[in-house]
């Protein structure tokens, strides 16, 4: 009801999560997706890197490279960054928050209205709350991550049983097959029956 969905990084909103947000950190009852968002940024800035070094570097060799054209590289770079900077996840307890570069976005599971799959060049979970929030998300950091599937399964369940969950019961049941599978596969790898 007047809960904003955006939230910059810096506001007191962001901030009453504590010191960098909920997802800076593995608190008790609390899953993120910080060690693969951590590997995912480092390559986002190696990719940016090679490309302006590759970028200056050709210039100087041709012998064309000047202050504006080195700031236009530097802006294409940043613009890579940008592109590839990865979407951190934290979940909690009825409660999934996805934080870009600048915003962040969160939905009450619990309160879950609808939830769609989305195709496209990659494909997307769109969840949607009563209270107006909206989370867009790649349904393989849930697979890849099955502690943020516990919590966001369990809010999902409950907005289900409550009768607000009306659209997207058959995508979380697809979602919840492939966790499954994964689970079956990595246990069937650990112990070598693979």
């Amino acid at each position: 009801m007047g809960r904003r969905d955006d939230v910059r990084e810096g506001s007191p909103d962001a901030q009453a999560d504590g010191p960098g947000g909920p997802s800076h950190s593995d608190r008790p009852g609390e899953a993120t997706n910080r060690l693969e968002w951590v590997r995912e940024l480092r390559s986002a800035v190696r990719c940016a890197g090679v490309l302006l070094a590759l970028l200056l570097l050709v210039d100087w060799g041709a012998g064309r490279i000047t202050p504006w054209r080195a700031v236009l590289w530097c802006a294409l770079a940043g613009l890579l960054f940008v592109t590839l900077y990865p979407q951190r996840v934290c979940a909690r307890e009825n409660l999934l928050v996805t934080r870009g570069l600048l915003r962040a976005h969160r939905v009450r599971t619990d309160l879950l209205v609808s939830v769609r799959c989305m195709d496209g060049v990659s494909q997307r979970l769109l969840l949607r709350d009563a209270l107006g929030g909206r989370v867009e998300i790649d349904p393989r950091v849930l697979v890849r991550h099955p502690r943020l599937w516990f919590y966001v399964d369990r809010g999902t369940r409950k907005a289900a049983a409550d009768g607000r969950l009306l659209c997207g019961v058959t995508a979380l049941r697809s979602i919840a097959r492939r966790i499954d599978r994964e689970a079956a596969h990595a246990v069937f790898r650990s112990s070598g029956l693979e």
